[in-house]
């Protein structure tokens, strides 16, 4: 027996050498060739054959420990790949990729759970998929999906359509069957206790999934399920990131915001208390809030702007409505795409409101701003008014000493009007104004503001307004102020005007002819319209309550009397015998005894005292019944005739005999 174990033990070492070598499995084949036929040989066989089957196991051993570490090295690579930064999307890519290749298989694909439907819908696919596509919706409570969802468990099938197993679904079943897919297996993806979806991989032919498949399709299933809510957490924790980001930029924008219109409110008191105007307040705010900028009183005109107002502005009574409705909703209104109004009031009192025109929308700190403003210029308005009153006092009582006490020194009345801002060198005009109907109050605050706008002045006499306004037209001027005040008051206003003066010592004449003028209009039945007294001509001489017959003498032919009385010419008998002759020079010079170019000379300087238009049918008419006058009055004056010249016909408005 010691001579027969040599060669058994040399038979084994040579199992052990290949096993060492990690030979091939013929190179064991042609040991058992070796022993011989005897018993001994028969023994050694025996030894040899062992040698070999446990040297196989030990291959077996080596090969599936050698696959393990080969699928756990993909595992760790897997592993390692999904630490990387992906989006979700990208995540179940590399996830479906990973699983089809792990195993060899034709297709993989993930499915996540709609909880509002109970369904599933595919996220992602990978392999050659034509009809399981991204978006395909899954039936509940049927296929592989819904066992795995029950059980928490994976499950799988050799031959998915053949498998009784199996909740059969025809919606499923079409897809496998366009597919061709036979072998499917699927894990859950759970997180924590909370179902995330699950991950399916399939192939093309029959397959009896193993053990290790299975384990290693669970751990790639935990894997993806960590993976994918680091990257649901990542995602959310960028977008809570990103809305950080926002918040900070436009709090640090609010703040810059908030530091400019707490600047511009700032510069806008300053410009308060230095007496800014209002137009210095709203330059302020429309650089600030980039556009242009308007006050509007109650009525919704224009009080002061920064620019041309916008031509989507509606018209005055549209415009009124719409500062009524922002002051009773006590904050700024967008009034349309590009405006925006802020009431302005004191109290319960609406002073009007601020209108910005601007492209841009307003943020919370410019429609503070724009309150701010609102504000200040209530303020600024409320400080005008104020010496608005103490000042339309001081205004009113010059001007009734104007057209009550005559004979003031000139010196003392042109000082008096320089201290209120009159410019006593510019030619004025009189209206007298008579509301007919409704309440007075409120035609006299217009008065004293219009006045006060157009640097005249005002006061109440007789039931009646009375204005001096800065003008040469006083036909215009009456037009104008009913325009302006008839639509305030709802009711038409009668008008008288007369002028213009050429000095404050003319002012009392004026207002006497305009009441002449208004008395005309009433004695006419013309009520509710305006005129002036160079417009009625001797209408206003005839049908007037004070029938100032110097004062129509001297308006019409005055500087012909005034001519004659200085030059100790007959220009005034010149023009009766013109007209008495039918308006014929040769004619009037046979009359007069005087040479017909005589009487052409005297009849080019009349017409340069008197206008062109002086031998217009109207005019001329006007002149006759002036000159008329002129001789009856002459004629009865008790101590014989006397020239009127202007100074006399002053002081026959004035009541002098």
């Amino acid at each position: 027996m010691a001579l027969d174990a040599q060669p058994t033990q040399t038979g084994i070492l040579t199992v052990l050498e290949l096993l060492a070598r990690e030979a091939p499995a013929r190179a064991f084949e042609g040991l058992l060739g070796t022993a011989g036929h005897s018993d001994a040989s028969r023994a050694r066989h025996e030894e040899l054959d062992r040698a070999l089957r446990l040297a196989a196991d030990v291959r077996e051993q080596l090969g599936r420990r050698q696959q393990r570490e080969a699928v756990l090295s993909a595992l760790v690579d897997t592993a390692h790949d999904l630490t990387l930064p992906y989006d979700l999307d990208a995540l179940l890519r590399v996830i479906a990729r990973r699983a089809r290749l792990l195993l060899n298989l034709d297709m993989a694909y993930i499915s996540f759970h709609d909880e509002e439907t109970g369904d599933s819908y595919v996220r992602t696919a990978d392999g050659h998929a034509t009809a399981l596509t991204v978006g395909f919706r899954v039936p509940g409570g049927s296929g592989l999906g819904s066992a795995v969802r029950h059980s928490s468990a994976p499950f799988w099938s050799p031959d998915y359509l053949a498998d009784e197993r199996v909740s059969h679904h025809s919606v499923i079943d079409d897809v496998v069957r366009a597919e061709g897919l036979r072998a499917i297996v699927a894990v859950p993806l759970r997180h924590r206790g909370s179902a995330l979806g699950v991950l399916y991989a399939a192939d093309r032919t029959i397959r009896h999934f193993t053990p290790d498949e299975i384990a290693l399709m669970a751990s790639l299933g935990d894997l993806a399920s960590v993976a994918i809510e680091k990257t649901r957490v990542l995602s959310r924790a960028r977008a809570d990131i990103a809305d950080l980001e926002r918040y900070t930029s436009q709090a640090k924008s609010d703040l810059v915001s908030e530091r400019r219109a707490n600047d511009a409110h700032t510069r806008m008191t300053d410009l308060l208390l230095a007496g800014g105007d209002l137009g210095q307040l709203l330059a302020v705010a429309a650089e600030t809030l980039g556009g242009t900028a308007a006050a509007l009183d109650p009525d919704g005109r224009v009080l002061s702007a920064t620019g041309p107002l916008p031509p989507t502005l509606p018209g005055p009574e549209e415009t009124a409505k719409a500062v009524l409705e922002t002051h009773v909703a006590c904050r700024p209104v967008q009034f349309a795409p590009d405006l925006w109004l802020a009431p302005v009031a004191a109290g319960t009192e609406c002073l009007g409101c601020v209108l910005l025109h601007t492209a841009d929308p307003l943020s919370d700190s410019g429609l503070r701003l724009l309150r701010l403003t609102a504000g200040t210029t209530g303020v600024l308005m409320l400080m005008h008014r104020n010496t608005a009153v103490a000042e339309s006092q001081v205004r009113e009582e010059f001007f009734e000493d104007l057209l009550t006490v005559p004979g003031r020194p000139p010196a003392q009345l042109r000082d008096r009007a320089r201290r209120l801002g009159l410019d006593v060198e510019r030619p004025y005009a009189v209206a007298v104004i008579r509301p007919e109907g409704g309440s007075q109050g409120r035609a006299v605050v217009w008065a004293s503001s219009y006045a006060l706008r157009a640097g005249g002045l005002s006061t109440v006499r007789g039931g009646c307004l009375t204005l001096l306004l800065p003008s040469d037209n006083p036909g215009a001027t009456a037009r104008q102020v009913s325009d302006e005040l008839s639509p305030l008051l709802g009711h038409p206003v009668t008008v008288g005007a007369a002028g213009p003066t050429t000095g404050l010592a003319d002012v009392e004449p004026a207002h006497a002819e305009a009441l002449r003028c208004l008395g005309a209009l009433t004695a006419l039945g013309s009520t509710g319209t305006t005129a002036a007294a160079n417009e009625l001509g001797f209408l206003g001489l005839l049908l007037g309550d004070n029938h100032s017959v110097g004062g129509y003498i001297a308006d019409t032919i005055g500087p012909v009397i005034d001519y004659d009385s200085h030059r100790f010419t007959n220009l005034v008998q010149t023009l009766e015998a013109y007209f008495e002759s039918g308006s014929s020079p040769t004619h009037a010079a046979e009359t007069l005894h005087v040479h017909p170019n005589t009487v052409s000379r005297r009849l080019e300087r009349i017409t340069a005292l008197l206008g062109e238009d002086w031998q217009e049918p109207a005019r001329a008419l006007e002149v006759q019944l002036a000159l008329r006058l002129h001789r009856t009055r002459d004629t009865l004056r008790p101590d014989g005739p006397a020239p009127v010249t202007g100074e006399n016909a002053h002081a026959d408005r004035l009541g002098a005999p």
